[in-house]
């Protein structure tokens, strides 16, 4: 038999192709080392690691801040046209008037008032908030929900798997240069849940568990010659096996929004964003521990408010509904919630009544877990133009999340090179003013 030799880049690029094609993945590896920080230490014993779990909801395209978490009453008409501010359940708070249900859950929300960014195209800009690094073309960085597990590994004992994307593209960075069991497993359609993960009807179990026999029977010569030796070889052998127990676990469940009530899927509303947002809500009260839902189309280069009018109430209905859920549940003490964006929009308003690229200043907003609600944390002018107090880049937002989890965001990993890498960027520090 003639042997095929595949050089170490090769058989990288052979495994990461079909791991992708599997189950939507990249391979990498990494070593770890540790070093202390006295303000991390502080902000994880603030936090006291509340967090469990993280809804991470992100609007791409770049959502206006100044329309929605940052409104300005008293700026002149060609910078806030329609939009007015409305009280909250917190005095001296408010939101755009698209967030009227919103409102009401002001006292459970960190609004982030002064986020501010570089990167001002949608790939680049969604990439860094993602990473709290820079876009390279030699090395993908891992993104929020791989770090939350490679930090915290103790948790990557169930079937489920441990970040679960819904709605995502496949610009998402994904675990980067970690390893494939830190990798996303991404739902494309949240109403149709997780597909092709049952075995055909035609198949008996019998003979579904002599494929998987074959399968193994066919891979014991390259095991046995490039398992021991080849760390992404056995990785990907370790993803196939954790498929194949979760397509014969009954966590499967998890995934089936038909499970909900009608009631209940009337509360979140009808649109696709709204499913995905409830099915986050069932991921992690199955144990999953990172789940992004991204809503897609803030890029308002025109018409914005008719657009606005269009999708804010959507979010602001299924945002509103989840936190009630989460509190019903029990489970906002251990869900921490959060909404971003690539970049905010220009308050100057254009002659196609639209608002372009703005990375100078946006918004963001955390919830639940760990954090300290009613709060408003940094500023921007008059006109939400630019950032006067606090300015909070993607590396400190990223290392908040990490406190609020009770992990350290100045822990480094190792990439495949050597190079260090960290969950807060080179330079995030967590915001302590609204951590709990």
């Amino acid at each position: 038999m003639t042997h095929l030799q595949l050089d170490p880049e090769s058989r990288r690029d052979f495994l990461s192709s079909t791991a992708r094609a599997a189950l939507g993945v990249s391979i990498g590896g990494a070593a770890a080392s540790w070093f202390n920080s006295a303000e991390a230490a502080e902000a994880i014993a603030k936090s006291n690691g509340k967090a469990k779990h993280v809804i991470y909801l992100y609007m791409a395209g770049g959502m206006t801040h100044i329309d929605t978490l940052d409104p300005k009453p008293e700026a002149p008409s060609e910078y806030r046209g329609p939009v007015k501010a409305i009280s909250t359940n917190v005095d001296g708070i408010q939101l755009g008037h698209h967030f009227e249900k919103t409102a009401k859950h002001a006292d459970k929300m960190a609004i982030i008032r002064s986020m501010n960014s570089t990167q001002g195209a949608h790939a680049q800009g969604n990439y860094h908030i993602h990473t709290a690094y820079t876009e390279r073309a030699s090395l993908t960085h891992p993104s929020l929900g791989s770090w939350a597990n490679k930090l915290d590994p103790a948790r990557l004992k169930s079937t489920l798997p441990p970040f679960v994307t819904v709605h995502a593209g496949n610009r998402h960075p994904g675990a980067g240069f970690f390893e494939p069991s830190l990798a996303p497993l991404p739902v494309g359609d949240a109403e149709k849940g997780l597909q092709f993960a049952k075995k055909k009807k035609n198949i008996s179990e019998k003979q579904f568990n002599r494929q998987i026999a074959l399968r193994a029977k066919l891979d014991t010569e390259f095991a046995a010659r490039f398992n021991k030796g080849q760390r992404n070889v056995r990785a990907y052998d370790e993803m196939f096996d954790a498929a194949v127990n979760l397509m014969k676990s009954k966590d499967l469940e998890a995934f089936d929004l038909s499970k909900e009530t009608k009631e209940t899927h009337l509360a979140y509303g009808t649109e696709k964003f709204s499913k995905g947002v409830l099915l986050a809500r069932r991921l992690v009260e199955n144990g999953v521990r990172f789940v992004e839902v991204q809503y897609r189309g803030f890029d308002w280069h025109s018409n914005n408010f008719t657009q606005a009018d269009e999708k804010l109430p959507v979010l602001d209905q299924a945002y509103a509904a989840l936190l009630t859920d989460l509190k019903q549940r029990g489970l906002l003490d251990s869900t921490l919630v959060v909404i971003a964006t690539e970049f905010g929009r220009t308050p100057l308003i254009d002659s196609d009544a639209g608002r372009n690229h703005f990375p100078k200043a946006f918004s963001f907003a955390l919830a639940g877990a760990g954090i300290k609600g009613g709060t408003v944390y940094g500023a921007t002018d008059k006109t939400a133009s630019n950032v006067i107090t606090d300015k909070t880049s993607a590396a400190d937002f990223n290392a908040t999340i990490a406190a609020a989890m009770g992990l350290n965001h100045d822990q480094v990993i190792y990439s495949p090179s050597r190079r260090p890498f960290k969950m807060g960027g080179k330079t995030g520090q967590p915001i302590k003013e609204v951590l709990t």
